[in-house]
């Protein structure tokens, strides 16, 4: 494998596949994104850590100048961290998986192998979970930086805080009446803010601000009967946001006493050769990204019947009927 890369890495991982990563004029990255992409998938296949395999993986996949020794250091960790982190924040997240996918199919290693086992995990975010009073500040301020005429709106009808101040409300934070008071308070600034401002086309940024500002709004407060919706009473939402710098990442429960904070990955895997044939990541929390929702997703790409393999998790009626309709044996 680490003769294939270094012979045929051009041809696997051609530089134009990865232009969109890399938008500044002279696109120079200090490493090919194609030498980093062999060592993402000679680190996968070795399960090493990341420093061992930039001093070890990619040295032999860089193939830069001659007489390089099989211990010196061909690039810094930290540069394996960024590139992981531009394809997944562009709009082509699986360009590697898939190409390593071509190879897969092109030898023919998995023909006739009809046996998948279907599994998830939760990985963790290194995100601070926020309260709700930080949430929805870190909110308006972002629709007041992003959203044309929105500063104005801020300035005019906003009164519960002073966002252009970097600390948290000065209240009794000890007195419950008090923090629910604030929160009411937030929700109908958010509100505001929302309804004032001026119809017109926005950018993906100003849009997401939006979008944010109006599901934390909703998530933990809802009116109470019969008012004019400036007030509200507390409820949590089953698949609340918890924290505006991810808004992606969700409380996962894997256990009645066991939560963890992020997302949940969910694969498909030839069990003879280890092979992933799919793989999926989505939001910890929320019936949509189930196990047993996404197993009919994990198995789309296969052309003929398998016998499928998993836990509790995908014995879903549903999910059974679907694996039915498809030829698939559970």
């Amino acid at each position: 494998m680490f003769a294939f890369l270094a012979e045929h890495r051009q041809v696997l991982f051609p530089a134009e596949m990865f232009a969109d990563m890399y938008p500044s004029r002279n696109r120079r990255p200090s490493m090919p994104p194609q030498v980093l992409a062999a060592a993402v998938v000679l680190q996968t296949l070795k399960g090493c850590r990341t420093s061992t395999v930039c001093r070890r993986c990619g040295v032999i996949c860089a193939g830069r100048r001659p007489g390089l020794g099989l211990y010196d250091t061909a690039f810094d960790p930290s540069l394996l961290t960024y590139f992981r982190r531009r394809p997944a924040r562009s709009r082509h997240p699986n360009r590697i998986f898939e190409a390593v996918g071509e190879v897969i199919a092109a030898t023919g290693v998995l023909a006739g192998r009809q046996r998948r086992a279907l599994g998830s995990a939760v990985l963790d975010d290194g995100v601070a979970t926020q309260d709700t009073v930080t949430q929805l500040i870190a909110a308006i301020r972002r629709v007041i930086r992003h959203v044309p005429g929105a500063v104005q709106i801020a300035a005019e009808d906003c009164t519960a805080h002073d966002y252009a101040d970097p600390g948290k409300p000065r209240i009794a934070w000890d007195d419950e009446q008090a923090r629910a008071l604030l929160v009411d308070a937030l929700v109908t600034d958010a509100i505001r803010l929302l309804a004032g401002l001026p119809a017109q086309p926005l950018d993906e940024q100003a849009a997401n601000a939006v979008g944010l500002l109006a599901l934390l709004a909703g998530q933990d407060v809802e009116p109470a009967d019969g008012s004019d919706g400036r007030d509200g009473r507390r409820r949590i939402a089953p698949d609340r946001v918890i924290s505006t710098v991810d808004p992606e990442s969700r409380h996962v429960h894997k256990t009645r006493t066991h939560r963890q904070d992020g997302f949940k990955a969910h694969v498909a895997v030839e069990p003879e050769t280890g092979l992933f044939t799919a793989v999926a990541l989505r939001p910890g929390s929320g019936a949509a990204h189930h196990e047993a929702a996404l197993a009919a997703e994990l198995l789309a790409e296969e052309t003929s019947p398998v016998e499928v393999f998993g836990d509790a998790a995908y014995s879903s009626g549903p999910c059974r009927r679907r694996w039915w309709k498809q030829g698939i044996v559970p």
